[in-house]
């Protein structure tokens, strides 16, 4: 229950914020792998994405897989959360193994595996994850990827892309048979980290995609 989680029992606000404060905990990588855009997902969006899906019921009692998890902070957070079980997958076995570490520092069961997203087949109730925003050229169309086999393997998903592409991400989980949910927008801090960043830290127009299923699974 999110009470004996987190601790607390008390309006929605502060258990959110308590939870905020919970994921800044998790360290962040203090380096990363540009061909694969692993920028680490905010203590305060990362609360906010799973309050959200908390809130809808999908979370709770749920099975929840956080793809392309890094260092699990989606993962640890719907734990936390209450959900009924956790998997967490990222193709870097560096970030499983700190996702691991991190996992340790909260009374959780989290399961991370070293994993291609293509080699998952489990069925679970929630996919919740950052994937690939597809920017760079060596990692051009992973969000797609990312986003065909949530609906194959998911009932509803929760997944952050960037505003100019998020059209064309809602347009093919429409064509697919799912039905949109209430989104939201963020200013996502992407702090510099690589050696062709110019700037301390860029913010870029990111949207939270929420949708679910509506079609029978097959």
């Amino acid at each position: 229950m999110i009470c004996s989680m987190l601790f607390i029992c008390s309006k929605n606000k502060i258990v959110k914020k308590k939870l905020e404060m919970m994921l800044q905990k998790i360290e962040q990588p203090s380096s990363i792998k540009a061909e694969m855009e692993q920028y680490p997902t905010p203590a305060s969006i990362a609360a906010d994405v799973l309050w959200h899906a908390y809130y809808n019921g999908d979370v709770e009692e749920k099975e929840v897989l956080d793809a392309g998890c890094g260092t699990g902070i989606f993962a640890i957070g719907a734990a936390l959360l209450g959900a009924k079980r956790v998997v967490g997958i990222d193709i870097d076995e560096n970030m499983i193994e700190m996702a691991k570490k991190e996992g340790k520092k909260f009374p959780v069961n989290v399961e991370f595996r070293v994993m291609d997203i293509l080699n998952f087949e489990e069925k679970v109730d929630t996919v919740i994850m950052n994937p690939p925003f597809g920017a760079q050229f060596s990692n051009r169309g992973a969000d797609k990827i990312f986003v065909k086999k949530a609906m194959e393997i998911g009932d509803a998903i929760y997944s952050l892309h960037l505003k100019k592409a998020s059209s064309f991400i809602k347009e093919m989980m429409q064509k697919n048979g799912w039905k949109l949910g209430r989104g939201k927008e963020y200013k996502f801090p992407i702090k510099a980290m690589l050696p062709f960043h110019e700037k301390r830290v860029v913010h870029y127009d990111v949207e939270l995609i929420h949708a679910f299923r509506t079609l029978p699974r097959l």
